[in-house]
């Protein structure tokens, strides 16, 4: 069994460096310069589907490149955004203003399905707000005024217009969170953006829907309601949460809350780890890094909302499942003969170096698909995008100055421009060293004991509120330092494989159990 070492739980920053790397490194020459859709590193290795839903991996792509380079300084080559966006503008260059798909390669756009709206929103919004693109702002709002015209809240899609009148192709969404209800995450970013008043207007026409029809009071999940696309399930869920923070909509926020702390639980686990269907005839612990990142996001807002344990959920995601479950370690991966030198069988385990995937909590592939017929380990190529698109959120939200002070939310290494601070996970302790004045909250997780927490570097008393440290009035330019232990626990997570042993320090796994699997992220249990 493979124990993969090159596994790093602590760097946001070169996690999301490496998958701006691996997204860059998608086009299929061979197509156009189209980016693939997925990859295999075994048994065969080699980049796949170059057609299919051709707005989820530009869309994705670009939401998470233009976001590295606007939250962690990332420079991008602009030849590789003029790529994605030449995809991106494809997509929706059939005959209606939305995002359509190929029916086969180097065939026209004849198939519409309302889960790729999501992603080609993402795409221009992406365009309209960091680069400032006219082209993608006009399409947007076409795109979104077409859906006002082919789509109604009580009575759906108007496919039968669209096969008749423009001679697409529908592929019917299973359920409304699996369709054009993932639409409001983008139609909210595009609102912050730009103040186009009909993009908030349907966000909040899919949230009346989505809170009268599936998002219950009682924060329950069936999957009749939601479907069984868990991914689908979650990026609702994060929309939801930011179109509540956008309007200050206690009330949503509310639904929210309720089905993260109930309903979600039929989907993810302690660590984040988050089962990919909810389809009860598929019982592997295959996973997906993008309904993580989803929970993710989420944790941050809910955290920023006031609900401190969230962001301890958080920090917990990102340390023992996220950050781990990059594919970082590609010295397994046996390239392919490639005799006519195709560019999907060219350079395979290079081009996926830093990609996401469908990982179990304990590693890369789950037993029971490693003990199959069919033991292949994919990558799909969009969800480097959604990941690392979380780990941009993540890392704009481990400290924060606003008007009540510096914030210090998750214990990673972080410099900004009002603060420094060096993990306890990296350092002999924690410390705090700030630039420019203000008070300061420090979030103390809950396994760390109030009563040894010590602190040192300042000459006033601090306090503990809403289990952050808290110092009136901080020095500035001299390092603060906050010392409590880091202390062992022994978790078990429930999972389709069977309980899961973890061991952890602080929130980072020691040590976790294995189950017989291959390509691992951590030292097994004794």
């Amino acid at each position: 069994m493979t124990r993969l070492q090159d596994v790093n739980t602590t760097d946001i920053v070169g996690a999301i460096r490496l998958g701006c790397e691996t997204m860059s490194r998608t086009f299929n020459a061979d197509d156009g310069d189209l980016p693939y859709f997925s990859a295999s590193a075994s048994p065969v290795a080699q980049m796949l589907d170059v057609f299919g839903p051709e707005a989820h991996v530009p869309g994705r792509h670009l939401n998470a490149l233009l976001s590295a380079e606007d939250s962690a300084g990332i420079t991008i080559d602009e030849a590789v955004v003029e790529k994605h966006a030449r995809a991106a503008f494809f997509s929706f260059s059939g005959p209606v203003r939305l995002p359509l798909r190929r029916a086969r390669l180097g065939g026209d756009l004849s198939v519409f399905a309302p889960h790729d709206v999501r992603e080609g929103l993402h795409a221009l919004y992406a365009l309209a707000r960091f680069r400032g693109s006219a082209r993608a702002s006009r399409l947007f709002e076409e795109s979104v005024a077409e859906v006002f015209a082919l789509w109604d809240p009580d009575e759906g899609w108007a496919y039968d217009d669209l096969e008749r009148d423009h001679g697409i192709t529908a592929a019917r969404e299973q359920s409304f969170v699996s369709g054009v209800a993932r639409a409001i995450g983008p139609l909210v970013k595009y609102y912050r953006a730009t103040h186009y008043g009909p993009a908030l207007e349907l966000a909040l026409v899919l949230k009346e829907k989505a809170i009268a029809e599936v998002f219950r009071a009682d924060g329950s999940f069936d999957s009749g309601r939601f479907g069984t696309h868990n991914h689908s399930t979650t990026c609702v869920m994060s929309s939801l949460a930011q179109l509540a923070d956008l309007t200050r909509d206690a009330s949503l926020m509310g639904r929210v809350k309720a089905f993260y702390d109930k309903g979600l639980w039929e989907m993810r686990d302690e660590l984040g780890w988050s089962v990919e269907t909810s389809n009860p005839e598929d019982t592997s612990a295959r996973g997906e890094a993008n309904n993580t990142g989803d929970i993710l996001e989420t944790a941050l807002i809910l955290g920023r909302w006031g609900y401190t344990q969230c962001y301890h959920d958080a920090e917990r995601i990102l340390r023992c499942h996220l950050l781990p479950s990059q594919l970082r370690d590609i010295s397994f991966i046996t390239e392919a003969p490639n005799p006519e030198r195709l560019d999907g069988r060219s350079d395979v385990a290079a081009r996926l170096r830093g990609a996401f995937g469908f990982p179990a909590p304990y590693g890369h592939q789950p037993v029971k698909i490693m003990q199959s017929n069919k033991p292949r380990l994919g990558f799909n190529l969009d969800i480097v995008g959604g990941a690392v698109g979380s780990l941009c959120e993540a890392l704009r939200e481990a400290t924060r100055l606003d008007e009540t002070g510096h914030w210090v939310n998750l214990l990673f290494d972080r410099e900004s421009l009002s603060v420094l601070v060096e993990s306890p996970y990296t350092h002999p302790g924690l410390t705090v060293r700030l630039k420019t004045p203000g008070p300061l909250f420090v979030r103390i997780p809950p396994w760390a004991d109030v009563e040894y927490v010590h602190a040192q570097g300042f000459d006033i008393p601090f306090r503990h509120t809403n289990s952050y440290l808290f110092v009136s009035h901080p020095p500035v330019n001299r390092a603060i330092s906050i010392e409590f232990s880091m202390a062992p626990q022994q978790i078990t997570l429930k999972n389709p494989d069977g309980p899961i042993r973890v061991c952890l320090k602080g929130d980072q796994v020691v040590a976790m159990d294995n189950l017989g699997a291959d390509l691992t992220f951590f030292d097994p249990i004794d």
